[in-house]
């Protein structure tokens, strides 16, 4: 944006932040080394010697611009260190007090509301333009009660409250809605559990969540019957179409010289992870509870397991050292791996290759059980394909039963020591336990001393020598940072709306399609247009990297768009993968290919998609990948709220199918070219109005134009919301 401003003959100064902006590195560390002491400083080298470029550039920016602090990485997770540290509650300014409020670049960006703050999370795009002044527009929402009466029970904690409020909150429909819990119940729940609640709100006795969505609760006591009906049932989000006569089937493999065996509902990967779940000492002190009984009972988790944990913040490391946990849950191969987001975001690292070639040559339906948020299809690994959401003290159960295939009330977890079976109930702390903990371990000169030093940063980070312009210097052979192209040939000149005309379907969706299936953020597969754009300028397959961590650099991002491995486009009839077709050759082709085919043909592009379109991660990529891919429209019954508000920021026209109505009711298959007859005055453009949608087979129907305020009109008529800020800032 300052090397637009400098063109448009500016000054480049002007891009600077005018609120507070608080940036915490946390999505770059990877667990490429666990069960091991060693782990947190293996992986931050790693971390540190793929990121440089990033980092550099990061911290180029500290000192590149005034009013932002940048936090280390190594520090934690954003939303912990927010609630821990950051969140200032109240303002007092010249003796005038206010209340604190954020906006943050993550959907769990409202975790702070559990300490008063008013927080939302909105897209990159739209921080971007907050930071410099342009003030957030939004509908004013509705609020949505919910009341909480009584306690929970003994056994019941946090996580298994906050799983059943999301399932309740889905069910009901609360997108685009305040949400206000209030009730004698609230009186019950610690800060800590209010926070995970709040945490949780994107979302929305133990419980699970999965194998494939984070609102999909299971009770723990129907966990067994649950998975067999996803075995059986046909490929979606519960199902998995696994033959009755394979479902039992045993894979043996040889693990480091000793015997091992998987089979469909193995758990591979158990991670304590997130910030939703890593913030709060009671789930992560009753995991502590869990992991010592276990020792002392004499259970263990198998070695091809791979575990982790990944604390928010260093002050978990203190309270887990102080109550002498920690020993406990390194016992059972939960060291603490790095400081960061790492499995909940798809940074889980490499599983084991003798798991797996057991998983992938023998098309095992394998199991991750992590404390995350969010379990989106691809997202956490690509060879688990059943992924459940748990509390902390249920990952390391589910760790040492090592698979979902068993019923905790009825079979045991495994032997003790003394030859007898060991049962959940055997190992589950009471609520007075963890609260003895808790009350023991949990210090506040803990989090003083955590947070005196955090924006000193590590040997690692000041080391980073970066050089002091105002202008960046771009490196054309870098493959992590790239000068993107979205201020290209501007100028000061609003291009105004666009038509579409003749526009070809690029991809044609049902329901549910995430930013995880849009821009994924995890492994890059050694096929992808994203890995062969790496190896022609020399990067090997091992410093691939993620996308996550190249999101500096246009060009792998394009070619990351709509990347995700377990994406399902109506045009592959059954096929999963990331392709689709080319219509006018009928030619199947990386998504990516298919696209610049047509753009070099000239042609437009829309998407067709069912309901909730853009669901799970804040991600502004989500909305940047398909405009760099030549999308000028995306058609849906409906539309998750902050991609819809990131579309708009990128200059591509969301329209809803009326109610009732979708693309299969209207008898479109995608193989039609498509008109959307919107006004190119911007006077003549209304938001919310209806727009009419012509196809060439002769086919009509109308959608509603979602730019649901004029500041979006604006920002339409300027090509996206950057533009209209580097506009205006230049003029003024």
């Amino acid at each position: 944006m300052r090397d637009a401003m400098a063109k448009l003959g500016s000054d480049a100064n002007k891009i600077n932040p005018l609120v507070p902006v608080d940036l915490v590195i946390d999505h770059s560390v990877q667990v490429d080394v666990a069960r091991s002491p060693n782990a947190v400083q293996a992986n931050m080298e790693l971390e540190f010697s793929r990121n440089k470029e990033r980092f550099g550039f990061l911290k180029w920016g500290s000192s590149a611009f005034q009013n932002m602090l940048v936090v280390p990485p190594g520090s934690g997770i954003v939303h912990q260190v927010n609630l821990e540290y950051l969140g200032r509650v109240v303002f007092n300014t010249d003796g005038i007090l206010y209340p604190d409020s954020v906006v943050g670049t993550d959907s769990h960006t409202t975790m702070i509301d559990g300490l008063g703050v008013a927080g939302w999370g909105v897209g990159g795009i739209e921080a971007e333009a907050t930071m410099l002044g342009q003030p957030m527009s939004m509908v004013l929402p509705g609020v949505v009660g919910f009341k909480l009466t009584g306690k929970l029970r003994s056994g019941v904690i946090a996580t298994d409250l906050v799983l059943t409020v999301t399932q309740i909150l889905r069910k009901h429909g609360v997108v685009g809605k305040f949400v206000e819990f209030y009730g004698e119940g609230m009186g019950k729940l610690s800060l800590a559990d209010r926070a995970t609640i709040a945490n949780m709100s994107p979302e929305y006795g133990p419980s699970m969540s999965g194998p494939k969505r984070p609102h999909d609760r299971v009770p723990l006591k129907d966990m067994k019957s649950d998975w067999h009906a996803c075995l059986d049932n046909k490929v979606g989000f519960k199902g998995f179409a696994v033959p009755k006569d394979q479902q039992d089937k045993v894979v043996k493999f040889d693990f480091h010289g000793q015997p091992a065996e998987i089979k469909h509902g193995s758990v591979v990967i158990a991670a304590i992870t997130s910030c939703t779940n890593t913030s709060n000492p009671s789930v992560m002190l009753g995991a502590g509870l869990v992991a010592k009984k276990a020792c002392e009972l004499g259970l263990e988790v198998k070695p091809w397991v791979k575990t982790s944990l990944a604390p928010g913040s260093g002050v978990v490391t203190k309270y887990l050292l102080q109550s002498g946990l920690q020993e406990y849950l390194n016992q059972q191969g939960f060291h603490i791996v790095g400081y960061g987001c790492t499995t909940c975001i798809g940074n889980s690292g490499d599983l084991d290759e003798s798991v797996s070639a057991a998983i992938a040559e023998n098309d095992v339906v394998a199991a991750a059980v992590l404390s995350g948020n969010r379990n989106f299809e691809g997202r956490v690994h690509p060879l688990t394909r059943a992924n459940y959401l748990a509390s902390p003290p249920l990952v390391v159960a589910y760790a040492l039963a090592g698979t979902v295939d068993i019923d905790f009330e009825k079979e045991p977890i495994g032997i003790g020591k003394d030859g007898k079976e060991v049962y959940f109930r055997d190992i589950w702390p009471s609520t007075e336990e963890i609260a003895q903990v808790v009350q023991s371990s949990v210090l506040p000169d803990m989090f003083k001393g955590t947070y005196e030093a955090i924006t000193k940063g590590n040997p690692m980070w000041n080391q980073l020598t970066v050089p002091e312009a105002s202008l960046y210097s771009w490196d054309p052979k870098s493959t992590y940072i790239h000068e993107p192209p979205y201020f290209k040939d501007m100028t000061m000149s609003p291009p105004g709306p666009f038509a579409v005309k003749d526009a070809y379907c690029l991809l044609n969706f049902g329901d549910s399609i995430t930013t995880d299936h849009i821009s994924p953020a995890g492994s890059i597969h050694k096929d992808s247009p994203a890995a062969k754009y790496l190896m022609e300028r020399g990067v090997d397959r091992k410093d691939f990297n993620s996308y996550g961590s190249r999101r500096g650099n246009d060009e792998v991002m394009a070619r990351g768009t709509f990347a995700n491995i377990r994406i399902v486009n109506k045009f592959l009839k059954g096929e999963v993968g990331p392709k689709t077709i080319h219509v006018p050759t009928g030619e199947k082709l990386y998504v990516f290919d298919a696209a610049m085919r047509y753009k070099s043909e000239g042609l437009a592009t829309i998407i067709l998609a069912g309901a909730e379109y853009g669901s799970g991660s804040s991600r502004d990529w989500a909305a940047k990948g398909p405009m760099l891919l030549g999308v000028k429209a995306v058609i849906a019954k409906s539309f998750e709220r902050i991609h819809r508000s990131n579309l708009v920021g990128m200059g591509i026209i969301p329209l809803c199918f009326k109610a009732g109505e979708d693309a299969d009711s209207l008898g479109l298959t995608g193989h039609e070219r498509y008109s959307i007859n919107l006004p190119t005055n911007l006077s003549e453009i209304r938001p919310g109005q209806d727009v009419t949608v012509t196809t060439d087979n002769g086919k009509s129907f109308t959608c509603t134009l979602r730019f649901d305020t004029e500041v979006e009109l604006a920002y339409f008529n300027h090509g996206g919301i950057l533009p209209y800020v580097i506009r205006n800032l230049a003029q003024n």
